[in-house]
C-alpha cells in the first residue's frame, strides 16, 4: 500500500460556510475534468468519504473540514502514483478556488 497523498487547504470561511462550498465541489469537478468520476460521495458530520476513478484507476479518501483549513487525504493506486505531486497541485489549486472565490 502506497503512502496516502496530503494536501492541507487554508480558508478563513469558518467551517460552516467551507461545507456549504465543498458539498458541490467534488461532483462540480468532476465534471470538468473528463479523466475524474465519482463513484462513492457519503458525508458524515464535517468529513466526506469518497471513492473516485480518475484514468479509469480507482483511489479513495477522505476530506475533513475544520474552522480553518481543509485537510484532504487520498490513497492512490500504484499507477497513478507517479501523477501524485501534479495531482497534489490540481486539488491544492481546485480547492483554494473553491474556498476564496465569493459565491
Amino acid at each position: 500500500m502506497s503512502a496516502p497523498l496530503i494536501v492541507s487547504i487554508p480558508h478563513r470561511l469558518g467551517r460552516e460556510e467551507a461545507t456549504r462550498r465543498l458539498k458541490a465541489g467534488l461532483t462540480r469537478a468532476a465534471a470538468s475534468m473528463p479523466v475524474l468520476k465519482v463513484d462513492e460521495e457519503r458525508w458524515e458530520g464535517d468529513r466526506m468519504v469518497f471513492r473516485v476513478r480518475a484514468l479509469g484507476q480507482p483511489a479513495s479518501g477522505h476530506l475533513d473540514i475544520a474552522d480553518d483549513h481543509v485537510r484532504l487525504e487520498v490513497t492512490l493506486p500504484w499507477l497513478l502514483q507517479r501523477f501524485a505531486e501534479v495531482a497534489q497541485v490540481a486539488i491544492r489549486n481546485r480547492g483554494h478556488l473553491l474556498l476564496t472565490k465569493r459565491s
